[in-house]
């Protein structure tokens, strides 16, 4: 091992003008005449080296030119800085030592052509190594340490329910059953909702963030089988303020990734004024008198911090069935939407459309929600709940509500939706000891990573996706 100091590509900014050791991988190369172009990356990112002939020993140049891609290195040279680079610097290779090299007669199967998808995710333990599939993992990384962040710094505690269950939240048509000592039935958990209520009944505010599944067989580009979800639960929590506590949470995961990841996005493709307009930064005037621009002012009013409200556009469902009416009448939409149905994926695509902003849809019909969602007391036939749409077309990323916090009532629920009452019974003691209003939210980190990143479908969002047809590798 040379004995320069060692570096990673994303800190040679910290190195310029010094000569350093990178320790990676050959990602592309190549040449001209007397002189070699090879990119290396280490997982922070990639960087072009400079390698004339008249430069450099002839053995390093010679290893160099006949170097098989993906094999692994480290490679010293001098930092320096270049504007017409993507990473702002070159290298100037000095000295190269190979540790692995990939044989020739097997070489690294995913080149700069064009590959179909199935190719792709069969290989997916490889087409993690290309810049794009690193950068969505890099951000995908921070998007879940701001979720984190983002109650750890506001009094939450992290309380993580069980994977098995012997319940579902909504039935269990949609669960992976499983065989449980003496002959019980066990499930895959699809939430982790009941038990946090009970959590947050304890200790206030919590949250939990781990993997949860669904057997839904679905192939939309939006659905996984496995995912993760983060939920929040709070006590003494109505409606109102958990709208408050979603648009600040976005908001923070948001400022968070553009912090660190601008060129981590343009490596993705993203249109980054389109995130930028989300929290406030535009290049046209604020459109919303006296909003400001700052991110500082987007914290949600949660446990004593302050936020400007409305932020983000706020609809009921019979105002979000009426731009529909309209969008239709205006042959906008190919299909009408019918009052008292969900929205389906054209319906959310039209309606965030309309906003540069994530749009929260609230008060749905009760009938078309889950048990446990507390009726709005102006009008029982609605739940005090919300979706929240992202912008550009991307769908739900937050489902919410508040909870029903009457025994009798979430006893009749229970009832009329045929769900065994005996499995219910512990939730059941939630509102007979001690109930309060309460409220939480769940968002699927992989749809937030595919509506910040830009992408095209779910399954680049997660390291190894499971869908309907998919388990390999």
């Amino acid at each position: 091992m040379p004995s320069t100091n060692i570096a990673t590509i994303a800190s040679l900014a910290a190195h310029e003008g010094q000569t350093v050791t990178l320790r990676g991988w050959l990602y592309n190369l190549r040449a001209s005449g007397k002189l070699l172009f090879p990119i290396f990356r280490d997982g922070t990112g990639t960087i072009q080296g400079i390698v004339p002939k008249a430069a450099v020993p002839e053995a390093v140049f010679d290893t160099l030119k006949n170097l098989t891609l993906e094999s692994s290195l480290t490679v010293t040279g001098k930092v320096r800085a270049d504007s017409r680079a993507p990473s702002g610097f070159e290298l100037d290779v000095e000295d190269v030592h190979i540790l692995q090299r990939v044989p020739d007669e097997t070489p690294f199967p995913i080149t700069l052509k064009e590959h179909g998808v199935d190719f792709l995710m069969e290989h997916r333990h490889l087409w993690l190594r290309t810049p794009r599939q690193s950068a969505i993992l890099r951000v995908r990384a921070t998007i879940m340490r701001a979720a984190a962040e983002y109650f750890d710094t506001n009094g939450f505690i992290r309380t993580d329910p069980p994977i098995l269950t012997p319940n579902a939240c909504e039935g269990t048509s949609e669960l992976f059953e499983m065989d449980y000592f003496d002959d019980d039935k066990a499930y895959l958990t699809q939430s982790g909702q009941l038990y946090i209520e009970a959590t947050a009944l304890a200790l206030g505010k919590v949250y939990s963030f781990g993997p949860t599944f669904r057997a839904e067989k679905s192939k939309t580009r939006r659905h996984l089988t496995e995912f993760w979800m983060i939920e929040p639960e709070v006590a003494f929590l109505e409606l109102d303020g958990l709208l408050n506590l979603a648009e600040g949470f976005i908001t923070h995961i948001v400022t968070t990734v553009l912090q660190h990841h601008r060129a981590d996005l343009k490596v993705i493709g993203r249109d980054i004024p389109k995130l930028e307009a989300v929290i406030g930064i535009s290049p046209e005037p604020a459109t919303e008198p006296g909003a400001p621009s700052s991110p500082a002012h987007l914290q949600a009013k949660v446990g004593g911090s302050t936020a400007e409200p409305n932020r983000f556009p706020r609809l009921s469902y019979d105002e979000a069935h009426a731009m529909l009416e309209d969008a239709y009448s205006r042959g906008l939409i190919e299909n009408p939407h019918k009052y008292g149905d969900d929205f389906g994926s054209p319906d959310e695509t039209y309606i965030s459309s309309q906003f540069a902003k994530p749009v929260m849809i609230h008060r749905y019909p009760a009938a078309i929600k889950a048990f446990y969602m507390q009726p709005d007391p102006a009008d029982p036939t609605k739940a005090l709940c919300v979706d929240v749409l992202a912008p550009e077309g991307y769908g739900e990323i937050i489902g919410g509500s508040q909870r029903v916090d009457s025994y009798d009532l979430l006893k009749s629920r229970i009832e009329e939706h045929s769900l065994p009452l005996a499995a219910f019974q512990w939730y059941l003691d939630l509102r007979k000891y001690g109930s309060v209003p309460h409220s939480g939210f769940g968002m699927g980190i992989e749809r937030a990573v595919a509506w910040i990143c830009g992408l095209d479908h779910v399954r680049e969002t997660i390291p190894f996706a499971r869908t309907l047809n998919r388990i390999y590798p």
